[in-house]
């Protein structure tokens, strides 16, 4: 048995060759190295087996699992928090890039302020080839010490990508982890930002890529999307709209109730959950993704991935 790592990440992934490889050069070329690396292939029917097995067999940091049948991209990516070791756990997107020292920053700030739940960088999108089309803000005040305040503003700002942050894997293992709903993403990351506050370091280390496959994308509708997320939620008779958007908001509400907060902030973050259901009844519902909030002018920053991400300049020579 190896050693325990002090990080763990998980890589949920399917039908993934064309980005996989160049996102786990990335991840294995980070300068802070004591993590193990699991790759979860959702029975993919592409070359991402090969990848997966190939790079599992080059670095004993990496674990390869194979589903023997799609079972849904939520239990794919749930069931890497049952396999984690390590105190730190990141789920990591088989198309996004990483800076060299994103995981350093963000244990390093971890370890600087017991009482955070997690740490991420700032966020750049590129697109298929790799060139940053858009920086994306941090407006969100999940640094707060008041836990109300961290949780309206999860429910009412959009900006980073929290979910692929580092976490603590045991604040992390409190939650009922990824609901087959649409935007379960946002129901746990709202439940952590119960739980403790958020750490930003104030740098663009994470490219979050967009592409015209990818599944948020591909699957536009809520049905679409919870049926990618689990095939038993394609069923229209056992899972109506109105039961995914149930579970959606219910999955606020009990984390609400799960929280240990007081009496005050209790009713402060229903307070909170309230004015955002009515605020969502008014604008029919709708939820941005960060990627589609396009701004007429270029990107500010000047990012050379080449040097600042690990496998660029062998892949791009």
């Amino acid at each position: 048995m190896r050693s325990t790592p002090r990080l763990t990440i998980g890589l949920p992934v399917y039908n993934g060759e064309s980005y996989l490889a160049e996102s786990l050069d990335a991840l294995l070329g980070q300068t802070f190295r004591d993590f193990e690396l699991i790759i979860s292939d959702n029975a993919s029917t592409d070359g991402t087996e090969q990848i997966g097995r190939a790079y599992a067999a080059e670095d004993d940091r990496v674990t390869y699992i194979r589903q023997p049948r799609n079972v849904g991209a939520i239990p794919n990516h749930n069931l890497l928090v049952d396999h984690a070791r390590g105190e730190f756990f990141k789920w990591a997107s088989h198309d996004d890039l990483y800076a060299r020292t994103l995981l350093e920053r963000c244990i390093a700030e971890l370890d600087a302020h017991p009482d955070a739940v997690l740490c991420h960088a700032w966020q750049a999108i590129i697109d298929e080839h790799g060139h940053v089309v858009q920086e994306v803000g941090y407006p969100l005040a999940t640094d707060s010490a008041s836990a109300p305040e961290r949780f309206r503003s999860v429910l009412f700002t959009v900006g980073g990508d929290d979910f692929y942050a580092v976490m603590r894997t045991d604040v992390l293992r409190r939650t009922p982890l990824n609901g087959s709903y649409h935007h379960s993403d946002r129901t746990i990351i709202a439940e952590l930002a119960l739980l403790g506050r958020f750490l930003q370091v104030p740098e663009f280390l994470f490219f979050r890529r967009d592409h015209p496959d990818r599944a948020e994308r591909a699957r536009p509708t809520k049905r679409a999307r919870a049926a990618n997320m689990d095939p038993r939620r394609g069923d229209r008779l056992r899972n109506p709209t109105v039961r995914l958007v149930g579970e959606y908001v219910w999955g606020f509400v009990s984390a609400v109730r799960r929280a240990p907060l007081s009496s005050a902030d209790r009713r402060a973050c229903f307070g909170h959950l309230g004015r955002w259901l009515v605020d969502r009844a008014r604008t029919g519902g709708n939820t941005d993704r960060v990627e589609d909030r396009w701004s007429d002018e270029p990107p500010r920053i000047s990012v050379d991935l080449d040097e600042i991400v690990a496998g660029r300049v062998r892949r791009t020579a």
